[in-house]
């Protein structure tokens, strides 16, 4: 009997599935797709070569920047491969032990991001708030044992996942309604009790992202304050203008990752469209907008980019 079950277990097919199109759409539907890839790929590629290059790079927002640009690398090299595979190849199956590890590093990167743009916003409170001392208080072995412990707190938090999903037997239709492969999705899929997996999948959300964002939220609350005791209405705005970028990697980051959240405890399988557009704006637009207004709004890096590309 325990062979018969192993058997089950090892032969787990989940279907990935793709925006519903019919006849040749979905080689149309795999350009844009493509377009993402390449500029995600090139632009985060370019940003940490520039900040590497350059010297007078090798500052605290820039280095912090080169973290965001790894994860986002990471993130678009995980999952836009499976997705192209649906359009071009209509290749929609993946095995139990592939969908463990790429849901293992969606999630791990997608937390570490969510870390990343922490320490961004202590950044820029510390620029703003004491910029005499900007320099001494972030120093270089500073960051990296901050950023050494995001990694390992988020590595921490993600590891059992795909230990709890793995002990399942999977007795459903398989049929999963995103990309790619997501723990909420997958855990949904079992025959079995999920009480355990679901409290620690929102515990997961809630001590990680949830923690991240409410931390991220009491900066602002002090950038604010800072700002607004800013005599000079010139400063003040310079001083807000240098948060622009990291405000958009937040709402970029959160904003569909929330609703995502929101829809998978309680929708209970409706609006599937939605959710595939969510997942899609949730893991693909950061990593593509993040360099580009990152490089925009940064005169600095603007500049050497620029400079770079006109040799």
């Amino acid at each position: 009997m325990s062979a018969v079950n192993d058997t089950k277990f090892k032969s787990v097919i989940f279907l990935l599935t793709g925006l519903p199109s019919h006849g040749n759409a979905h080689l149309w539907i795999s350009i844009p797709f493509c377009f993402m890839y390449v500029i995600s790929l090139l632009g985060n590629s370019v940003i940490l070569f520039i900040i590497k290059r350059d010297p007078s790079l090798h500052e605290p927002m820039y280095i912090f920047l080169s973290m965001l640009a790894i994860t986002d690398l990471g993130i678009s090299i995980t999952t836009i491969p499976t997705i192209l595979g649906i359009y071009l190849f209509k290749s929609r199956e993946i095995s139990l032990d592939a969908c463990l590890a790429q849901l293992f590093f969606i999630h791990l990167l997608q937390y570490i991001e969510s870390s990343v743009l922490l320490l961004m916003a202590f950044d820029r409170f510390i620029a703003i708030r004491d910029p005499l001392r900007y320099a001494s208080i972030l120093t270089l072995p500073r960051i990296a044992k901050m950023g050494l412990v995001s990694v390992l707190r988020s590595m921490i938090i993600i590891l059992p996942l795909p230990f709890l999903l793995k002990r399942f037997q999977y007795c459903h239709t398989n049929v999963l309604s995103h990309s790619y492969c997501v723990y909420q999705e997958v855990m949904k899929m079992a025959c079995s009790d999920i009480t355990v997996n679901s409290i620690y999948g929102l515990f997961t959300k809630l001590f990680q992202m949830g923690l991240d964002s409410l931390l991220i939220f009491l900066s602002y609350v002090m950038i604010l304050k800072t700002v607004l005791s800013i005599t000079s209405y010139k400063e003040s705005l310079r001083a807000l203008n240098t948060c622009v970028s990291h405000l958009c990697a937040i709402l970029l980051l959160y904003t569909p990752e929330i609703s995502l959240s929101v829809i998978h405890r309680f929708g209970n399988g409706s609006y599937p469209l939605l959710q595939i557009l969510l997942g899609y704006i949730s893991l693909l637009l950061p990593p593509l907008i993040n360099p580009i207004v990152y490089s925009m709004k940064s005169k600095h890096l603007r500049v050497r980019i620029i400079r770079v590309f006109t040799k």
